[in-house]
């Protein structure tokens, strides 16, 4: 299985660099089994049925993208960072430029915001900040940036609008550093429409991690590393789950991180609490356990995410929905549309 396997042309002016609005007004690719549909989010009342589950990823995005200062002496360097992952003795994080800060070093960010550079490695730090608990989280609010997607932040830099267009309605535990972007297109509104038919909801949490982004590097995609990231599927959500699918409802992530943490959690066929760090790595030939049918947005070529809906779909039918999603002008990536992935029964 190659990576050439998962590439296509994508026009550059097809990257969504904002959402749409309303949110609920992004355009919607229907796929179920061979048929394609273009419809709207605002549509999913029409779609879904009563006794559907949604499972949606509550995580909250933080803002990680921090600029600051370090002093030597009188000599001052100006230091971009990135928090990357919380760890138990501080934080993982990019700094750009790397070779400005030494291990000991002192980077300030704020009159309330500081971290020590606890180590430097080749490519990256570990960072104690001054602060914990809601104190570090009111002054990382004040100080920091939300941390947009490489392939928007190189087109513009983030701003006031991005912290309410890049997180979800219902995002509770921070701790993602980058956002679980179908569930982008929710607003409380729609929501409730769906409770009203009879859809259901489940929350868990996975924090997305900045190594969503990192390229596939192998031919032979099978043998890539996927990075690990943290996530927690409480007992009463496996028992929604679990419920649902024993009474005939279909089982719907918003979002592959979603699908990656309830599948993580379902390898017996049955959903289990969950607490802890999953790497799983879904490409084709992948059996799925739990989920029925996938909403997410479209997806970078040659990604991992490509590979997780290839794996849904089947590689020829991906290959399909995608040249219909750019033939019909559709917006990619984290501000982009979103589809709905309902792959033949029996797959």
């Amino acid at each position: 299985m190659k990576l050439s396997d998962f590439d296509f042309d994508l026009p550059d002016e097809l990257i969504a660099t904002r959402p749409a609005r309303p949110r609920t007004h992004a355009r919607l690719l229907l796929a179920q089994g061979d048929s394609i549909e273009d419809r709207h989010v605002y549509d999913l009342p029409d779609i879904f049925r009563p006794g559907d589950r949604l499972v949606l990823n509550n995580t909250r995005v933080i803002p990680a993208r921090l600029t600051g200062t370090r002093a030597r002496g009188e000599a001052v360097a100006k230091v971009e960072i990135t928090l990357l992952e919380p760890q138990a003795t501080g934080w993982r994080a990019l700094a750009k430029p790397l070779r400005k800060v030494n291990a000991g070093e002192v980077i300030r960010f704020s009159d309330a915001l500081s971290a020590t550079v606890a180590e430097k490695s080749e490519t990256d730090l570990r960072l104690v900040f001054n602060l914990t608990g809601d104190d570090f989280d009111a002054a990382l609010a004040e100080a920091g940036a939300m941390p947009l997607p490489p392939y928007i932040a190189a087109k513009r830099a983030p701003d006031a609008q991005d912290r309410d267009d890049y997180q979800t309605v219902f995002a509770r535990h921070a701790g993602a550093v980058a956002a679980p972007t179908a569930s982008l297109h929710f607003d409380a509104a729609l929501l409730q429409r769906l409770a009203d038919m009879g859809v259901t909801f489940t929350e868990v949490t996975l924090h997305v991690g900045a190594g969503t982004f990192l390229p596939v590097k192998v031919e032979d995609v099978t043998t890539h590393r996927m990075h690990a990231e943290w996530g927690e599927v409480t007992p009463k959500a496996a028992a929604e789950i679990n419920a649902t699918k024993a009474a005939g409802g279909r089982i719907i992530p918003v979002g592959t991180t979603a699908l990656r943490l309830i599948e993580s959690a379902g390898r017996s066929g049955k959903v289990e609490p969950w607490v802890g760090p999953t790497d799983i790595f879904i490409y084709p030939g992948f059996r799925f356990q739990i989920t029925d049918a996938l909403m997410t947005n479209f997806h970078l070529p040659k990604s991992t995410l490509m590979m997780l809906v290839s794996a849904l779909m089947g590689q020829d039918r991906i290959r399909r929905i995608y040249d219909h999603a750019v033939t019909s002008r559709y917006r990619f990536f984290s501000y982009g549309d979103s589809s709905l992935l309902v792959p033949p029964r029996g797959r």
